[in-house]
């Protein structure tokens, strides 16, 4: 016959367990245990080896100095001897116009920079570090010199590498933007817009299919074109000729005279809506793309079609055109980007990045490079190859427009009136600013479609969905005190897309 077992609830047994055990370590609680000194001496061996194993065993200062265990610099005339010069990835495109500077010249020419950045290098170290330097002098140089590098033997040499993470640099502090100006007069969405090379007055296109002329200073109408039978989605004013061009979703593609202010060509070949097009800034040609898949080049004066840069499966939103190669670039609905070469007229690359439809592109004034917007991300990209640079996040929205200007200043424009102001080498995102709807317009009209800087990049002139061109300008009035700069070194995350 079997005992019943008596239960108890779970608080009863806990509290039963709890008191079994302190009875059991009570009588020990106050004395610490002793000291192993075997595993002490162990436990230093093993750091010192995992932490200091690539230095500690240094050269003394009385041993014959030995050749292997440092880097031997360079003398002159040894770079030809070897026949190892510095050769960059790629030429330096020879297209016209391309104009070299201090700021330009990292991302310029990869090849001439490398070479004089190994040269700078090589002088610096014959001078500071004597040929056959023991590990002491070595030792010596870099305490004085750069306390964020180490010693670290790498086979038989020994060399000075960062003791820290690269961390994301500090980014430039740019005065914030203000709205000081809105300009009415359409009477419908205005898609697009341009500055004239004078910088005396700008152009606009609408979906009331009239293209308007206005004054850049006082932002007075000056002139209203009309011929266009639907909606107006892109205007360009040539810098050689008294010319403006426009297309719009009638298909067509128009020349305007504007000492005459009449149309005097048509350009016929597309099959649907034109979305956008560009002017090449030294040859007479003209870009345009649209709705059926396709890029146009046109010659201006004899309205010949050269090339149908076919390639995209989907709407081509944007096109952009440089001197330098590649000479055209295209943004699709296809969540491509392609870059074209001009003389071929077929692609030369395809970047798949981007994971939404590409709406917007925007060449940098001075660095090779350029800036795309997906409701994604935005990424900035380096010519000639398309290398990726980096993703500036956080523009959760379709954006439509993108700006930038020689200072670094690149900005975003979206379907919901957001713009993002963003510092354009590091990425920091410094203001942003919701557009007010005009009044008597709803929330939802406070989209902008195109946004660009005027010649001097002073200016920034922005088309909505409320019937307006807003105008911006650089507060005067702020300073690194009043709007200071929130930022803090991240480490690099280098991301591979």
């Amino acid at each position: 016959m079997t005992e019943e077992v008596q239960k108890h609830s779970v608080h009863t047994l806990v509290f039963r367990s709890l008191k079994r055990t302190h009875d059991m370590f009570l009588s020990e609680q106050g004395i610490t245990p002793e000291r192993d000194t075997k595993s002490d001496e162990l436990k230093r061996k093993i750091k010192l080896s995992d932490e200091y194993g690539l230095v500690k065993d240094l050269p003394k200062e009385g041993q014959k100095k030995s050749h292997g265990s440092v880097i031997e610099p360079y003398k002159d005339g040894m770079w030809q001897e070897n026949g190892s010069s510095i050769q960059g990835t790629h030429p330096y495109p020879s297209g016209p116009g391309v104009q070299l500077s201090d700021g330009t010249m990292m991302q310029s020419d990869p090849s001439q920079t490398g070479q004089m950045e190994m040269v700078a290098y090589d002088k610096n170290r014959n001078k500071d570090v004597p040929a056959g330097a023991s590990m002491h002098d070595i030792r010596a140089h870099h305490d004085k010199s750069d306390p964020s590098k180490a010693i670290v033997s790498i086979g038989n040499q020994q060399a000075l590498v960062p003791k820290k993470a690269m961390t994301m640099p500090k980014p430039i502090w740019h005065p914030p933007w203000k709205l000081y100006r809105v300009i009415s007069g359409h009477l419908g969405w205005v898609r697009c817009i341009d500055v004239e090379p004078g910088n005396q007055w700008f152009v606009t296109g609408a979906a009331d299919r009239v293209i308007k002329i206005w004054d850049l200073a006082s932002g007075t109408l000056k002139l209203s074109l009309t011929g266009h039978v639907s909606t107006v989605r892109g205007v360009k004013v040539s810098q050689r000729q008294p010319y403006l061009f426009s297309c719009g979703e009638d298909k067509m593609v128009r020349c305007w005279d504007l000492e005459y202010n009449k149309t005097i060509r048509h350009y016929h070949g597309h099959l649907s809506a034109v979305y956008s097009m560009d002017l090449h800034p030294t040859i007479d040609v003209l870009l345009t793309c649209g709705r059926d898949g396709s890029a146009r080049v046109w010659d201006i004066r004899t309205k010949a079609c050269v090339h149908t840069l076919v390639g995209h499966n989907n709407t081509v939103a944007e096109v952009r055109c440089q001197a330098a190669e590649p000479q055209v670039i295209t943004g699709s609905h296809d969540c491509t980007i392609r870059l074209w070469d001009l003389a071929m007229g077929r692609s030369r690359v395809t970047l798949t990045n981007h994971k939404r439809s590409v709406r917007a592109l925007s060449l940098h004034p001075k660095l090779y490079t350029f800036a795309s917007a997906s409701p994604d991300n935005i990424k900035q990209w380096k010519f000639p190859n398309g290398d990726f640079v980096q993703n500036l996040s956080g523009h959760n929205a379709i954006v439509n427009a993108l700006a930038s200007n020689a200072d670094g200043v690149l900005v975003s424009g979206a379907d919901n009136g957001s713009m993002f102001f963003w510092d354009w080498k590091t990425g920091y995102n410094f203001q942003r600013v919701q557009a007010a709807a005009q009044p008597g317009s709803i929330d939802s009209e406070s989209g902008i479609f195109s946004m660009t800087f005027d010649r001097s990049g002073s200016r920034l002139l922005a088309t909505e969905a409320d019937k307006t061109i807003k105008i911006y300008k650089e507060d005067e009035s702020a300073t690194e005190e009043t709007h200071p700069i929130n930022w803090r070194p991240d480490i690099v995350k280098k991301k591979r897309y």
